[in-house]
């Protein structure tokens, strides 16, 4: 399990390959300002689990939103031809 450590932001200028050792070891360290945490700084391997998760959650969520509309009666559902067909003039109106 990681041990946090909780570090005034001076340190970031200070003692900066200290604290990224640390975060590298999967270590978060807090980064203080005025006495409050402010932000947190991770290993890059972190961030990206995090982001996996991140975007994981998101799908699911995006998902269940799908299906609770499915549920509609009133729902317009489209063929897989006018689904790529949509995708399409949006991109057009974006690249125009």
């Amino acid at each position: 399990m990681p041990h946090v450590q909780v570090r005034p932001s001076r340190e970031l200028r200070n003692n900066y390959r200290e604290l990224a050792d640390l975060a590298i070891k999967n270590n978060p360290v807090i980064i203080t300002n005025c006495g409050k945490g402010e932000t947190v700084l991770i290993s890059m391997e972190e961030y990206a689990k995090y982001e996996d998760f991140a975007h994981q959650q998101y799908i699911i969520n995006a998902l269940d939103e799908a299906e609770e509309r499915a549920k509609d009666p009133d729902t317009k559902w489209y063929s897989k031809e006018e689904v790529h067909e949509r995708i399409l003039n949006r991109r057009r109106k974006t690249h125009v």
